[in-house]
């Protein structure tokens, strides 16, 4: 859920970009075959800015050692990353 206090873009941008490479989900390449569009994109990284659980998310993916199908638990991109990781 949007919080009125947005966290730091570039922290939630790479955040957001890791969380869908655990994923197996390369943003880049979801753009580029117009599976995610550039508005969808920013929208992923603005409700990752206002996010409370940063700090779950990161000890999520510092846990990690293959790729996962699903999210971290409460991220708020999970509808989102879910579905490209199964169109992957």
């Amino acid at each position: 859920m949007l919080t009125s206090r947005l966290g730091d873009p570039e922290l939630h941008f790479w955040l957001t970009r890791s969380v869908a490479r655990v994923m197996g989900v390369s943003l880049s390449e979801a753009l580029a075959s117009e599976r995610l569009s550039a508005k969808d994109y920013a929208d992923l990284v603005t409700e990752c800015r206002g996010c409370a659980l940063v700090e779950t998310c990161k000890g999520w993916l510092g846990g990690q050692s293959t790729v996962v199908r699903k999210a971290p638990p409460g991220c708020a991109n999970s509808t989102t990353l879910e579905q490209l990781a199964q169109t992957h």
